[in-house]
């Protein structure tokens, strides 16, 4: 009688299991609907920031999405508190483009690299951010 006790808990552990990987614990069950994540206020842009916006649309867009909002399901808001300046400088954003990113804060998992950037590209980049930042309450 013991033994079958065991060998039914055993199955049900490993039906629970099996359960939650195939509902919950594979990020390809996951439906991204891409609606933006944010309300993004964008300011009057000037010089470097300006310049930077459609490299940020060329280059990060697709995920971060428009105005770096975020994308539910795909990527996180750019426009957010754990972006704020000190606490991911601008180096994190150089590093994080040239190397990619594992997945820590958010669970959209890792950031490849971004092909084909060079520091001058990102260096606009991150300037069009930060005055989304700002423009947002994020100093």
């Amino acid at each position: 009688m013991n033994k079958q006790k065991l060998f039914t808990a055993i199955a049900l552990l490993v039906a629970v299991t099996a359960y939650w990987f195939w509902s919950n614990g594979s990020a390809d069950n996951k439906v991204a609907s891409g609606k933006p994540i944010v309300q993004v206020s964008v300011p009057n842009l000037q010089g470097i920031a300006k310049a930077g916006e459609p490299l940020f649309n060329e280059n990060c867009a697709s995920c971060h999405g428009t105005n770096a909002a975020g994308q539910d399901g795909v990527a996180p808001p750019l426009i957010h508190k754990i972006y704020e300046p000190n606490h991911h400088g601008d180096q994190a954003f150089i590093l994080a483009a040239k190397n990619g990113v594992r997945g820590h804060h958010w669970p959209f998992g890792n950031m490849p690299p971004v092909e084909g950037t060079t520091k001058r590209d990102i260096t606009k980049i991150i300037a069009y951010v930060r005055a989304l930042q700002r423009a947002n309450g994020i100093y």
